[in-house]
């Protein structure tokens, strides 16, 4: 059992790189199925199943600094070959996905309630509240409706496991459909030309450089990379906090404003960036994928169970809704995440799509840090008054 923090952190990143290289040696079939990402997220979920680590203090430490610190530098050395500007004309759709998400979590845990309320105790109403908060927004939405609805930590822990367990799963699935972006955009026949044309475009610009990586270019990219991050969370601190704009949030928007002005300068052209941006993005969906539990599983099962019907109402409210308005698979999936996971996931997801698109998961995002609040004290007015 690992308790020390750097060998957990080895540990990690060792998967990480075994996985990479498999990957990469296209030999195995189970890589055109299912992608590398998705069975990095499984393989380190099922270890810390069976609790190859524990949460002791050195690896709690390691967790937060690691992934508070490298999380910026990621968005950051990403963004750096997708220019702003090409992605300033994707459309109305995207608000249209967002607006769609956020209605369909709101259905859902109100059908959820209705069909469960015989089951459930009689807080459930607090729990469901203050997770439509955190599914609406992010986890300083989730604090805000937990104070203004005065709900016991006791129905917290409920909200919490929720969280962890079916967001964890919701990620993997997310990441899981994009190789399927093609045929779930013939069957919405959606128009995908604005999206693919960027993406054309960036990867026009990366072929077309004459830059080669080399170890000039490797550190001078890391260290910029961490000097943005330091840089960004530092002038965070000096911005107000509240229920809606938490200092990561404010980190989150400076980095990307970092990554955005970068691309549109000579730090674009740099060879490299793209992939010091995906061995951290491997890293950190390692590190999340760290503290899920699928022996929490047999725990608190009803609220499980509530938590994965909340999100089938969702799916198909959001697939009902691509079909009729024509919607691709990225704003749906983008537009999803940026609700259920917040800042820290919808960039991930749009990276696994295009780097060039990771603003936007950004900025869906935000939208739900907004609404987060008032959607979930809406949730809680409405599960109350059927209570």
């Amino acid at each position: 059992m690992i308790t020390n923090g750097f060998t957990y952190l080895a540990i990690l990143f060792a998967i990480c790189g075994l996985i990479a290289m498999a990957e990469g040696a296209n030999k195995y079939r189970i890589f055109k199925i299912i992608p590398g990402i998705v069975i990095l997220y499984f393989s380190v979920m099922l270890l810390s199943t069976f609790e190859l680590w524990t949460k002791t203090d050195s690896i709690n430490t390691t967790y937060k600094a690691v992934k508070s610190n490298l999380l910026p530098s990621m968005i950051f050395l990403l963004l750096l070959k997708g220019d702003i500007r090409q992605i300033a004309a994707l459309g109305p759709k995207m608000i249209l996905a967002f607006i769609t998400a956020s209605l369909s979590i709101g259905l859902g845990f109100i059908i959820t309630f209705l069909v469960l309320k015989a089951w459930l105790p009689d807080t459930a109403w607090m729990s469901f509240a203050a997770l439509g908060g955190s599914w609406m927004g992010g986890t300083g939405n989730m604090v805000a409706v937990q104070g203004a609805l005065n709900i016991p930590d006791a129905s917290m822990g409920y909200t919490l496991l929720m969280d962890s367990i079916n967001y964890a799963i919701w990620v993997m699935l997310l990441l899981a459909f994009v190789p399927l972006s093609p045929q779930f955009n013939k069957w919405t026949k959606s128009n995908t030309k604005l999206i693919d044309e960027v993406s054309a475009r960036i990867e026009v610009k990366a072929q077309n450089s004459d830059a080669k990586i080399n170890t000039s270019s490797l550190m001078f990219l890391i260290g910029i990379g961490l000097a943005a991050s330091a840089f960004a969370q530092y002038l965070a601190g000096f911005l107000p906090e509240s229920a809606f704009f938490s200092q990561t949030t404010w980190t989150v928007l400076i980095i990307t404003v970092f990554g955005a002005l970068g691309a549109m300068t000579k730090l674009g052209g740099i060879a490299g960036s793209s992939e010091l941006g995906n061995i951290l993005l491997y890293g950190i969906v390692a590190l999340i994928a760290s503290r899920a539990n699928f022996a929490e599983l047999g725990q608190a099962h009803i609220f499980v169970a509530a938590g994965f019907m909340v999100l089938a109402v969702h799916a198909i409210c959001m697939l009902v809704v691509a079909k009729l308005f024509k919607l691709d698979l990225f704003s749906c999936g983008v537009a999803s995440l940026a609700n259920i996971g917040g800042v820290a996931s919808a960039p991930i997801l749009a990276a696994a799509y295009s780097r060039a698109l990771i603003p936007v998961g950004v900025l869906m995002a935000m939208l739900g840090y907004i609404i987060g609040t008032g959607g979930g004290l809406l949730i809680g007015k409405i599960l109350l008054s059927l209570s």
